[in-house]
């Protein structure tokens, strides 16, 4: 047999089993890492919803792996992108890193030290000394939080490796995507020696909820339901019930401002979509395809109605469960995963997938073999948390929320109530669920090195008074979502 002959067959075999073509030769893949700020994990139609159009996405998870309980751990402060972010980067958990990468090596930052190009664009919610420590090259880089959509605040990377402001111009998810197309494009144009790491971290579906001129009325109000577990109010006051978000809408919230609210998020979320299909058709265009794996993922849910909330402040699913799609070469086709998963483990995961040594110091697991199929899990419990106020722990069936300043604890059966809607904890037949749930609780607790307190001193009230919570728009609003959110509450400076 000649020789090209068996190199076919041998690449042919490597195909069938699962294994990459890449992997095979020694060549390391590509990554192109799509990250969404404030998208639920139902928020697209590989999850099964029906309401909104994302075919772009849609296509990656039959390309590839979902892993469908995916989760961010929590956050310290009510920005919750911050810490996950931290967390992402760095492969720790949120006690181990909180939202400062000051010092920390980062994922991106790690590949170049085996050769990869690293690129950045889009939202930057740590500080800007680490980003520039990270990231080799950077267009369109947003430093903050938040931004208006249409004004987004950019920098670019100079041939020093500093960020200066670029004065850029456009709609957030274009710009991001841009500056995405463009490295895409300048890269193929190289020797393609080295492989790249490239980071899309677009600023949709966060809000302001004012999708760009033509996606406005995309979604019709009165198309989309509400979510199955929306209520007016939070039953109940667990934290500040006037953190940021919160104000965007009015206390009590009708179905209708949640309709338009969701209307708006998904035009959002269908724009970003249309321009992750847009950054593979450049992929495929430049013959960097199929060496290219390719993560979709968001930093955090948000209630956006759920419980009575607008936020990703709790610790409800509709905040701590995020998607997560992996495809590329070497990952199997139309493949969901229930493995419970943090975003944290993507850092270990991809330096598996991309043949690099396993990175150490870090808290996050591999999931490699649960994408290969090796494994069905890697844990066996999940453990977020919220500020001082609130804590969680959920299994593959159950899920315990304790609010220790509260005194109060709410227990949920994730496969008969995945809404969280019918809370168990004071059923008789309960108590020793309560009880096993709460001592899962705390080996997290311990696990994770919290450092709040689960017996305080002082139990605050529950019962609030939703007349005093006074709606105001931060500074970020534009006339769109003043008028139609607003109604003419003054505006006040965003955190």
């Amino acid at each position: 047999m000649k020789n090209d002959q068996l190199k076919i067959l041998m690449g042919a075999a490597a195909l069938l089993c699962g294994i990459s073509v890449a992997g095979q030769t020694g060549k390391k893949p590509n990554v192109l890492f799509l990250f969404a700020d404030d998208q639920r994990a139902d928020a697209l139609g590989c999850s099964g919803n029906s309401y909104i159009k994302t075919p772009n996405i849609d296509q990656l998870a039959h390309n590839g792996v979902r892993f469908s309980n995916s989760y961010v751990m929590g956050g310290h402060h009510g920005a919750i992108s911050a810490p996950s972010r931290a967390m992402l980067m760095s492969g720790k958990s949120l006690f181990h890193v909180y939202d400062r990468l000051a010092g920390v090596q980062t994922m991106p930052a790690y590949f170049a030290k085996f050769g990869y190009e690293t690129f950045g664009t889009g939202k930057w919610h740590n500080e800007k000394a680490a980003f520039e420590a990270t990231f080799q090259k950077a267009k369109n880089v947003m430093l903050g939080g938040m931004s208006d959509h249409f004004k987004v605040p950019c920098n670019d990377m100079g041939a020093d490796g500093k960020l200066a402001p670029s004065g850029t111009k456009g709609f957030s998810t274009d710009l991001f995507a841009g500056a995405a197309k463009d490295f895409l494009e300048e890269y193929s144009k190289g020797k393609r020696e080295n492989p790249f790491f490239c980071y899309v971290a677009f600023t949709a579906p966060h809000d302001p909820r004012s999708p760009r001129t033509d996606y406005i009325g995309m979604y019709p109000d009165e198309s989309i339901p509400v979510p199955g577990n929306f209520k007016k109010l939070h039953p109940f006051e667990f934290d500040d019930l006037l953190v940021r978000d919160e104000h965007l809408a009015p206390w009590p919230r009708t179905p209708e401002i949640i309709q338009a609210s969701l209307a708006d998020y998904y035009a959002l979320i269908s724009h970003l979509d249309a321009e992750v299909g847009e950054l593979v058709k450049t992929l495929k265009a430049k013959g960097l395809f199929e060496n290219t794996i390719i993560v979709y993922a968001a930093d955090n849910g948000l209630a956006i109605g759920s419980h009575g909330l607008l936020g990703k402040q709790s610790l409800y699913d509709d905040c701590m469960h995020v998607p997560l799609i992996v495809s590329g070469p070497g990952i199997p086709n139309d493949k969901s995963t229930d493995a419970l998963v943090y975003l944290f483990d993507l850092f270990p995961t991809l330096s598996d997938l991309c043949h690099l040594p396993a990175p150490g110091g870090i808290d996050g697991k591999n999931l490699a073999p649960v994408i290969r199929g090796e494994a069905k899990g890697v844990r066996n419990s999940l453990y977020t948390a919220y500020r001082n106020t609130v804590r969680a722990v959920r299994t593959d069936e159950w899920k315990l929320i304790r609010y220790p300043r509260r005194n109060f604890t709410q227990l949920f059966n994730l496969k008969k109530d995945p809404l969280e809607i019918v809370n168990l904890a004071n059923r008789p037949e309960c108590q020793g669920t309560v009880k096993e749930m709460t001592e899962l609780l705390m080996e997290g607790y311990k696990a994770f090195d919290d450092t709040a307190s689960m017996a305080p001193a002082v139990i605050l009230p529950m019962e609030y008074d939703y007349t005093k919570l006074k709606q105001q728009p931060d500074q970020w609003q534009p006339e769109y979502t003043l008028k139609k959110y607003f109604k003419g509450a003054g505006t006040v400076k965003s955190e």
